[in-house]
């Protein structure tokens, strides 16, 4: 298996991405999440349901969302234009397609790690007089992190394989914004290209598989721990 100097750049930069999509999203997940399992209010059915859009809109329709958000016209864009930042066709558009496309995966599995936990521990932390803060950090938190670390795993895992908004939003250019699914694509449209495509496939296949053994042996330990 070879790999060129712009092979090496797409696999280090769709591992930028996914790290920094992950980073991003957790806190957001984690308080959505939260809100899902602890809080009765109006609009939550509405909010379960454009969490859970992603899960069901094309990525391409959510690049293109992205595009006319940030783009040059759209509010976040203006915003962003006037804090001199350049977002749109750099990876930092990549970033946040890749935690917009994830972003369910990632509440769906910290919530379930939140709806686990006995409600009689929260009442009598309530009972003690902890505060919902202290509720959070001390109860909630450590309970629910085996969801945390599923999520995370499954985010991270997903930003990898992310195509579609990437290309829309972010563009396909070597060395700034090609990933290893971008790369393949180029490599696909090459009759010469097979080769190339597929060392690119064995690596995505090696990193997807490595990131679900990690999965697995960490959740196996915690099992572990909370079973001893």
């Amino acid at each position: 298996m070879s790999l060129s100097h712009q092979d090496i750049a797409a696999i280090g930069l769709s591992m930028k991405i996914a790290i920094s999509a992950t980073l991003l999203a957790l806190p957001f997940g984690f308080a959505t999440a939260w809100l899902m399992v602890f809080r009765n209010f109006r609009g939550k059915v509405l909010l379960e349901v454009l969490v859970n859009l992603p899960l069901t809109l094309p990525p391409v329709v959510i690049g293109y969302l992205l595009l006319l958000f940030f783009g040059r016209n759209g509010w976040g864009g203006a915003a962003l234009k006037a804090a001199g930042i350049e977002f749109i066709f750099n990876w930092k558009a990549a970033v946040v397609a890749s935690a917009t496309v994830g972003f369910p995966l990632l509440v769906r599995s910290i919530r379930l790690g939140m709806e686990s936990i006995d409600r009689q521990l929260l009442q009598a932390s309530r009972s003690l007089g902890a505060t919902w803060h202290d509720a959070l950090a001390t109860v909630i938190l450590p309970l629910s992190f085996r969801g945390l670390v599923a999520g995370s795993s499954l985010m991270f895992a997903r930003s990898l394989g992310e195509f579609g908004a990437t290309i829309i939003v972010a563009g396909n250019i070597p060395g700034l914004t090609q990933t290893i699914p971008l790369a393949i694509y180029d490599y696909a449209s090459s009759p010469a290209g097979t080769s190339m495509a597929l060392s690119l496939c064995a690596v995505s296949i090696t990193l997807s598989v490595g990131i679900l053994l990690l999965h697995e042996v960490i959740g196996k330990k915690l099992e572990d721990r909370d079973s001893a």
